[in-house]
């Protein structure tokens, strides 16, 4: 049975009787700390004022256990406890309300018994339960006198003692409670202790002024350190991260907000370790906090994991950059055998060279900072006149993109370039580009707008660049690579002195 709280047992009513099992009694009495509240003062000044109020010289607040009654508090009595054979209180504990017994030496029930024999015995005796808040039966609160009272207890006593008896209840639940209270902090703390010492990572509080005060077995092992004292971060840390980690830490302690940095922390036999650091204050309201609590994740391995690829694609990257110089190489050697083949060779030349910026693009470690296609686009117009200048103009968000689709992005937009610089807008002193990249949720739309355009070289513009009837190469290069590599629509609209191309990109193509 799970022990209740609140409330107290309802007045007037007996203890539940499927609940006088001695095993459940020892174990509900036990709850409530009877050495914890042995003469208590408060109990004590209960029983002397239910001796005033019923006249009598004895009283008592008694806790019947399996073989013996013990008096908590007590007054006109030395002892603490006598057997619970002689107890009337064992009677008395599971009554609707007092139980009162003028004469106990004429009442069969308790005659014999040794307390009550005698010419000194129990004769008179009211006792009223104590009953717990799950309705199990521990004792009662009683008066005694060592002359027969006939006429028992008027019916202030009976009130009175019926009041005491539930100001008992409220005390000794008050101790009760307390020692739950008290019993589930110290599961708690030991949950929480538990918990630290075997986590896979390096835990520690600290006080304001960053001293520790609590480390884990894992962080004494790596330390190698016996005692608290030996604990000093700055000690710890790599001096190439020690500037980064203190102003992270200031700026947490400033702000009292959690702070999180990544460094190197050396190990009791002298290695560095790389190692992701967080600190957060224990806050309670508004109060300033005085513990820090602090944790570390060992990712060394991880790092040179993590290293050794960096090094593996910047490699492959080179390599990637050597293949297409070498290809584009080949061109030339090759064009040269074919005197009539000047202008394929300078498209190819110009397209290889334009993959290799694509390759670049997606590369962080090539020196770019950002993947964006914005950026791209930039990168490839730039070779044809300043970008926001009269003639060439970008606008729009500058959507990310990922390695798989730079590749076919970059042959597009080279394509677009390079006819406009042959027959569109780029061709002529008075022609304008504008690039227009707008995000629509689920997909970018990219307008690619050329004005000025030369009427007289129309016929030759429609042939080279596909109509309507008939694409030529580079409107199907530009289909195959927007609706076949990357899903997205195009469409293009050509005028005497204009050309539109709009594309709907998928951004998860895009992204991937």
């Amino acid at each position: 049975m799970k022990l209740s709280r609140y409330p107290l047992w309802p007045a007037h009513r007996a203890a539940d009787p499927s609940l006088t099992d001695e095993g459940l009694r020892s174990r509900v009495i036990a709850a409530y700390g009877a050495d914890a509240v042995q003469d208590d003062r408060e109990l004590t000044q209960i029983v002397e004022f239910a001796a005033r109020l019923c006249d009598v010289p004895v009283a008592l607040v008694t806790l019947v256990e399996e073989h013996r009654q013990r008096f908590v508090a007590r007054k006109g009595l030395a002892k603490e406890e006598t057997p619970r054979s002689t107890s009337l209180c064992s009677h008395a504990m599971s009554g609707r309300g007092p139980m009162v017994v003028p004469d106990a030496s004429a009442d069969e029930r308790f005659a014999e018994m040794e307390l009550v024999a005698g010419e000194n015995g129990i004769r008179f005796y009211a006792g009223h339960p104590l009953v717990s808040s799950e309705g199990v039966p521990l004792g009662a609160l009683c008066v005694i006198d060592r002359e027969a009272r006939p006429e028992g207890l008027n019916a202030l006593q009976r009130e009175g003692l019926e009041v005491l008896s539930r100001a008992v209840m409220r005390r000794l639940t008050s101790e009760r409670d307390a020692a739950y209270a008290e019993n589930k902090i110290e599961v708690s703390e030991l949950r929480t202790r538990q918990l630290a010492e075997n986590l896979p990572v390096y835990a520690w509080a600290a006080n304001t002024e960053g001293v520790v005060e609590y480390a884990n077995p894992a962080l004494y092992d790596f330390v190698g350190a016996d005692d608290l004292s030996e604990f000093d971060f700055d000690r710890l840390v790599h001096p190439d991260d020690a500037e980064e980690l203190s102003a992270a830490r200031k700026a947490s302690r400033d702000d009292k907000q959690r702070w999180e940095a990544k460094a190197r922390l050396k190990r009791k036999d002298g290695v560095y370790r790389w190692m992701i650091l967080r600190a957060w204050p224990f806050v309670m309201g508004d109060e300033e906090p005085e513990t820090w609590f602090g944790a570390a994740v060992d990712i060394d391995d991880l790092q040179t994991v993590s290293d050794s690829r960096d090094l593996l694609a910047r490699e492959l990257s080179h390599r990637i950059k050597n293949i297409f110089a070498v290809i584009n190489g080949l061109i030339s050697l090759q064009g040269r055998k074919h005197p009539g083949a000047e202008e394929l060779v300078k498209e190819l030349s110009g397209t290889i060279r334009t993959l290799g910026k694509a390759h670049d693009f997606v590369r962080p470690f090539a020196g770019r900072t950002e993947s964006s296609l914005n950026g791209l686009i930039t990168e490839l117009l730039t070779p044809y006149g300043r970008i926001g200048g009269d003639r060439i103009a970008i606008s729009g968000c500058g959507c990310p993109i990922g390695e798989k689709a730079a590749t076919p992005l970059a042959l597009i937009f080279h394509e677009l370039a390079t006819n406009s610089a042959k027959y569109g807008a780029l061709s002529h002193s008075n022609g304008q580009l504008r690039v227009e990249i707008i995000d629509r949720g689920a997909d970018v739309a990219v307008t690619w707008r050329e004005t000025g355009l030369n009427p007289q070289d129309s016929a030759e513009d429609a042939e080279a660049r596909g109509d309507e009837a008939g694409e030529g190469f580079g409107s199907r290069l530009l289909r195959t690579a927007v609706e076949g590599q990357l899903t997205g629509k195009f469409t293009r609209r050509i005028t005497e002195d204009s050309l539109e191309v709009e594309l709907l990109l998928p951004c998860e193509k895009l992204e991937a």
